[in-house]
């Protein structure tokens, strides 16, 4: 067979193993009106990618799906935030359960309250503070002086004791060192000023239980008590109340009172009242929160002009939508006498006709400052039950980590794009690599053949020469 026809039988044979490549144009791109060949890997890869056509419906459904799931990632955050606003709202030790104090003497003395505490006022008078028993020794040149040989027995409120004894070898750091290692509830160290260095010894708790005695022995200290530990003595409101640190707690339920100076007979107002800055903070960050999400659902709804967003027609978040927009529809309803807040207009708070809300701060405020607990039973109802839970409750079901309707449509376009990844791989494994194998072997062949044309025309014309020459 000559190169002539082994080259069209070639071609035929190329053409319909693979009918969906135009062969010619291959060629032609390959060859060139000058080429004296074939470029193989040009005509093999200009193939190669027309057989690839399949694979764009693929990979189109790939960045879809990749669209989705991050559109879809970013509501379930959405949601998440504002449902930890919620959660936040009606949690008993939340913002609308804390607490502020004031002290109409800040001299005095102050306070906090743990969330919850009682609202109200309370009387207190400061007879005198709780104090911490020292003792101090004579003056010695300096901390490095070397004592007197002796001892000296140091004796706690419990009845502890440590005997110090000394034999004229230690300084007075050292001598502090070792009452600090016998463990009797004091702590010693050298005090310096412009007289000389005294050993100090003071009580580690205040109060008279932990008063202490120091017996001078036989060493010459000459120690005499700085200071007796005695309790602080106030009242509150007519009780009165013995506390051996000046940090008070239990004369209040919930509220620690901390003693900052002796004002006898004075009475000082301690004022316990809702905080009411927490909880403008915690209602703002709800509207906030709640404007993110409508507002990055409504992008999904959105018409741009060609299209709208990717989730246009995911059910769960037309379902979202829906909740969360009657959600707002919300009434506060008490079981027994009546409410000044009963729904987020008496709070101030009101829907735009594009679903995202708008506070009015003077609104609030009044609502906070005149009637706070309606405020907070509006959110947390009378046993966990108002507007905070209902929210809750209808985003829980779309962001459960478990069984959310986010989750579980996260988990199907998941599932879809790892069909469209197997899909392009089995066909790049089961017709793309066969493919390009067998293209490379023929165009191979068709090269080596095109190289051979040359010598077999010539050897053509000779023959016709001949035979014309013949003729004549």
């Amino acid at each position: 067979m000559s190169s002539v026809s082994a080259l069209n039988s070639l071609l035929s044979s190329t053409s319909s193993s693979s009918s969906s490549i135009d062969l010619s144009s291959i060629l032609q791109a390959a060859l060139g009106s000058s080429s004296s060949g074939i470029d193989v890997t040009a005509a093999v890869n200009s193939a190669v990618t027309a057989a690839r056509a399949p694979e764009t419906a693929w990979q189109n459904e790939e960045t879809t799906l990749q669209s989705q799931t991050t559109a879809l990632t970013a509501l379930q955050t959405d949601a998440t935030n504002l449902d930890n606003d919620m959660q936040n709202l009606n949690s008993i030790v939340g913002p609308l359960s804390a607490r502020t104090v004031t002290s109409s003497n800040s001299s005095v003395l102050s306070g906090s309250a743990a969330s919850g505490s009682a609202a109200g006022n309370h009387d207190v008078v400061v007879t005198n503070l709780a104090t911490t028993a020292s003792w101090a020794s004579g003056t010695f040149a300096s901390a490095s002086t070397l004592v007197p040989a002796g001892s000296f027995t140091i004796t706690s409120g419990s009845g502890a004791s440590a005997t110090v004894t000394t034999d004229g070898t230690q300084t007075l750091s050292q001598v502090a060192d070792q009452i600090n290692t016998d463990n009797v509830g004091v702590t010693a160290r050298v005090v310096t000023d412009a007289t000389g260095s005294r050993l100090a010894i003071v009580a580690n708790s205040s109060g008279s239980a932990a008063n202490f005695t120091v017996s001078t022995g036989t060493a010459g200290f000459g120690f005499t008590q700085s200071a007796t530990g005695n309790n602080a003595s106030l009242t509150v409101d007519g009780i009165v109340i013995s506390s051996a640190t000046n940090t008070v707690t239990g004369a209040i339920p919930g509220v620690t009172i901390n003693l900052l100076g002796a004002a006898p007979g004075v009475d000082v107002t301690l004022g316990i009242a809702p905080d009411t800055s927490q909880a403008t903070t915690a209602i703002d960050q709800f509207v906030t929160d709640y404007n993110t999400m409508v507002t990055d659902l409504g992008t999904q709804f959105t018409f741009n002009g060609t299209s709208e967003g990717v989730l246009a027609s995911d059910s769960t978040v037309r379902n979202l939508q829906s909740q969360v927009l009657g959600a707002l529809g919300y009434t506060y309803s008490p079981a027994s006498g009546s409410t000044t807040v009963s729904n987020l207009t008496s709070l101030g708070i009101s829907v735009g006709d594009d679903g995202t809300l708008t506070v009015d701060s003077s609104t609030l405020q009044n609502a906070l400052q005149s009637n706070f607990s309606d405020v907070q039973n509006f959110f947390q109802g009378t046993s966990a039950n108002g507007f905070a839970n209902s929210l809750d409750q209808q985003l829980t079901s779309f962001i459960s980590p478990g069984d959310g309707a986010f989750t579980v449509d996260l988990q199907s376009i998941s599932s879809q794009y790892t069909d469209a990844q197997n899909s392009i791989s089995n066909f790049e494994t089961n017709y793309i690599t066969p493919l390009q194998t067998q293209l490379q072997s023929e165009y191979s062949q068709a090269e080596i053949l095109l190289q051979q044309l040359p010598s077999e025309m010539q050897q053509i014309n000779t023959e016709l020469g001949l035979n014309n020459s013949s003729k004549s």
